[in-house]
């Protein structure tokens, strides 16, 4: 069974929220902590690859209509 690119680019898109507020609540002092700007770079990476998989979803579908 084949997933489509619009579930895997949801399941991203919360993966990265829930990085993201994970590095929120490590932040205990400052911010400039090594755990915070790890987490923050794999919530950036989640919601880029979301954002890519939802590019793909919509240039499929609209090759689907042609």
């Amino acid at each position: 069974m084949k997933i489509s690119p619009k579930t895997m680019a949801i399941i991203y898109f919360i993966m990265g929220v829930f990085f993201t507020y994970i590095a929120i609540l490590s932040a205990d002092d400052t911010i400039w902590n090594v755990t915070t700007i790890i987490l923050a770079i794999f919530a950036t990476l989640e919601i880029g690859v979301s954002i890519r998989l939802m590019s793909l979803h919509f240039r499929l579908k609209h090759k689907k209509k042609e």
